[in-house]
């Protein structure tokens, strides 16, 4: 099976945010959270699967919980066999499967509607991925991922990967990350956005016409916490979760900071939104919470 490298090199970039700005000077919305699930285990990577469902990870846990818009249940346990599945990160759903990042064994793995999984992917040219951390598919079905290892400014081995989910071919895109955590792609697929949490920022990457990617700049920069999970509404603004910060950033395609959500907890990991309702994992108070946008 062929490994080829598109584009990978270490990187430094000395670049300010497109448009500097303080944190404090935005707008905090003070809404009340709805909770949805408590007693939670490090929830992560909330998914729909495009009909009434909400799938989100219990990362220490060892279990992935299915809220139906009611109730939440137990999808998969896998606390008592670890061979396939491990510990589970970021989700996405693709034609009524589920796909997660699972770091404890370092794999991509696919799951079933009856909760049967197999591993798509467990490393790259021989060596197991470092922590699958979060997914999301391009428009042309293939499935991008974060692979980080290192929290640390000075040891940028952190990867890109995109993986053909039909061959299970693995493509290095990008590497040389401080920590890469949350990543999505703009409405129209031209650029990807990526969480460099050890430098707490967002990268903005341009697609190429040959599918690879230009060199980054930054987005935007968030101190005071982790930029981790990212969301995209349809007039490409981002919605940047900031673990530590006890925020949700609303930011525009340009990097312009629009909305401060602040949030129940100060751990807030991932987001998704569904039909103008914000969803976060909250990993503090391990919680899932929604709130209405306006």
């Amino acid at each position: 099976m062929k490994y080829p490298v598109l584009f990978a090199g270490l990187f430094l970039l000395c670049v300010t945010p497109l448009i500097p700005q303080s944190l404090d000077a935005m707008e905090v919305v003070e809404d009340e959270w709805q909770i949805i699930a408590e007693n939670c285990d490090f929830p992560e990577g909330p998914a729909f699967d495009g009909q009434r469902n909400l799938y989100f990870s219990n990362c220490y846990g060892r279990w992935i919980a299915k809220w139906d818009g009611e109730t939440t249940t137990v999808f998969l346990d896998f606390k008592h066999d670890t061979s396939v599945v491990n510990r589970t990160n970021g989700l996405a759903f693709k034609d009524g499967f589920l796909y997660a990042c699972e770091y404890g064994n370092g794999s991509i793995v696919k799951i079933d509607e009856h909760a049967n999984a197999e591993i798509l992917a467990s490393g790259f040219r021989g060596v197991r991925f470092n922590r699958p951390n979060d997914l999301v598919f391009d428009k042309n079905g293939m499935l991008w991922f974060s692979d980080p290892k290192s929290y640390n400014r000075e040891i940028l081995d952190g990867r890109l990967f995109r993986l053909d989910p039909e061959s299970g071919e693995v493509e290095l895109m990008f590497s040389g990350l401080g920590f890469p955590n949350g990543l999505n792609f703009s409405p129209d697929g031209k650029y990807l956005y990526l969480s460099e949490s050890a430098f707490q920022r967002v990268l903005k990457f341009e697609m190429r016409a040959d599918g690879t990617l230009a060199a980054p700049k930054v987005l935007v920069e968030l101190p005071g916490g982790d930029p981790d999970g990212i969301e995209v509404d349809q007039e490409s603004n981002l919605y940047i979760a900031h673990f530590g910060g006890k925020a949700i950033y609303k930011v525009s395609p340009e990097g312009e900071l629009l909305i401060k959500f602040s949030t129940p907890g100060k751990k807030p990991s991932n987001v998704e939104l569904i039909k103008g309702r914000l969803f976060i994992t909250e990993c503090e108070r391990n919680k899932l919470y929604s709130i209405q946008t306006k």
